[in-house]
């Protein structure tokens, strides 16, 4: 079994003399407000535009489903971080469950989805940023721009990342902390979107209500539209809340802080956005704001009330490293397991005094900051929905195959109606892995080629089991 590339990690593996472990500080307060930091972000702040010019009005049935398929992976999270009450995530899962391999896919797939989330959040921070350098300090342009758009590099995308590092090596109370503050400001300003354009709701806006059907298919203009096609990409907008499960190993009372966290914040954030898209395609017509890059500032303008949009920007440049923030945790923490189990150099997972993996944290910032500071991601970020999805099936898969391998195991959170809620996440994440761009599945094809040969050359002959 040590040599099979299915050789599995036990529940409650031994520690190993001389492992580093992370530091209990968060209790379920900073989960949700992790949870909701790393949810509510670019992804209804811009995408909400790109779904309604993919679905129509219909956007509203896309965030439904989006959201129904995240709740149901969400609940098998919570199950297995329950289960599971380790750092890791979704690649821990897999490789107590399934095996090695298969946790060596999800957990690349990690990275893959980790790393642009962080990038593209950055950079999309810098395009809010970057006007008011410019006016108030002359900064120029050149240097708050990627080569892709004909500059050199985007040094705010690499100054944000930098100071989100920062923070994460200060501590992780502190920081989660300061996130929990700036979710309230994130939070405030859709709740004075919805104030101030929900009285502007026209029945009208929404008719036809679904202009392009509902199956992924290609419009005479060269565009992939329709509702699934819409969903597979503004479930970016959704999850996020896997990036609680990372925290496993430093909540201070796991087996109830994590279910409160990880379906806190779902519910919480499915509430927002149904709500948000509701007041969009009502306000105004769906054509005048679909693919803007601020499609929500933009119906406050076109309802008259610059100061409103002007706050909701200003809110944005101020709470968007929240998601920065989320995402560069969780990507640090699936780089730190990995380390720790031998699949990464093992000298990644040193920890510093204050029980912060300062080696990972720094190495993850330089990777995602050459992304945000010169790689032009364009249309790559899709490749995050397609990471994201490889996860959420695994996990759900492991749910299922744990009710069945180990049914009266201790679970202090017990998915409901498990077969029906798996089953929707594991087919609702294959449709939507297949309503994606061809191209995005391409790329993550090409991805996973390039990881196996990683696995085979180095992962396998280093790991550490048990």
């Amino acid at each position: 079994m040590t040599d099979s590339l299915f050789r599995r990690k036990p529940i409650v593996p031994e520690r190993r003399e001389g492992e580093q472990t992370l530091v209990r500080t968060l209790g379920w307060p900073h989960l949700i407000a992790l949870g909701v930091g790393a949810i509510v972000g670019t992804g209804i702040l811009t995408l909400i535009g790109v779904g309604a010019d993919k679905a129509g009005p219909a956007v509203i049935l896309s965030f439904g489903i989006a959201g129904l398929i995240c709740a149901c992976a969400a609940l098998a999270y919570a199950e297995m971080a329950t289960m599971i009450p380790a750092s890791g995530s979704a690649y821990t899962y897999s490789y107590v469950v399934i095996g090695e391999l298969l946790a060596w896919i999800v957990g690349w797939s990690l990275i893959l989805e980790y790393s642009l989330v962080v990038s593209a959040v950055a950079v999309g921070w810098s395009g809010y940023a970057a006007p008011l350098l410019q006016a108030w300090a002359g900064f120029p342009m050149a240097l708050m721009q990627g080569p892709e758009l004909g500059g050199i590099v985007n040094l705010p995308a690499i100054a944000i990342i930098a100071v989100v590092a920062g923070l994460l090596l200060v501590g992780t109370r502190e920081s989660a902390t300061l996130n929990a503050l700036l979710v309230l400001v994130k939070i405030a300003a859709l709740v004075v979107f919805v104030a101030v354009a929900l009285p502007a709701f026209d029945a009208a806006n929404l008719e036809p209500f679904s202009p392009y059907g509902f199956a992924k298919h290609m419009g005479p203009d060269g565009v992939e539209r329709g509702v699934m096609a819409a969903a597979a990409i503004i479930f970016f907008a959704f999850y996020g809340f896997d990036a609680i499960a990372t925290a496993a190993e430093e909540a201070k009372n796991p087996d109830r802080d994590l279910k409160i966290g990880i379906v806190g914040s779902m519910v919480a954030c499915v509430a927002i956005y149904i709500a948000v898209a509701v007041t969009a395609v009502g306000a105004i017509a769906y054509t005048r704001f679909a693919n803007s890059p601020e499609p929500l500032a933009l119906i406050l303008r076109e309802l008259g009330s610059p100061l409103a949009a002007q706050y909701l920007a200003v809110s944005a440049v101020i709470a968007l490293p929240t998601v920065i923030l989320a995402f560069f945790y969780g990507q640090s923490r699936i780089f730190f397991t990995m380390a720790r189990d031998g699949l990464l150099p093992a000298g990644l997972a040193k920890l510093s005094a204050r029980g912060t993996p300062v080696r990972i944290t720094i190495f993850t910032a330089l990777v995602v900051a050459v992304l945000a500071g010169f790689i032009p991601l364009g249309e790559l970020a899709a490749l995050a929905n397609a990471g994201t999805l490889a996860a959420f099936t695994a996990v759900s898969l492991c749910m299922l195959i744990m009710r069945r391998r180990a049914p009266d195991a201790p679970r202090t959170f017990r998915t409901p109606l498990p077969w029906v809620v798996g089953g929707i996440a594991v087919l609702g994440c294959i449709y939507l892995f297949f309503s994606l761009p061809v191209q995005t599945q391409l790329w993550f094809v090409a991805w996973n080629i390039g990881g196996l040969a990683v696995y085979f050359l180095y992962a396998r002959r280093n790991a550490v089991v048990g």
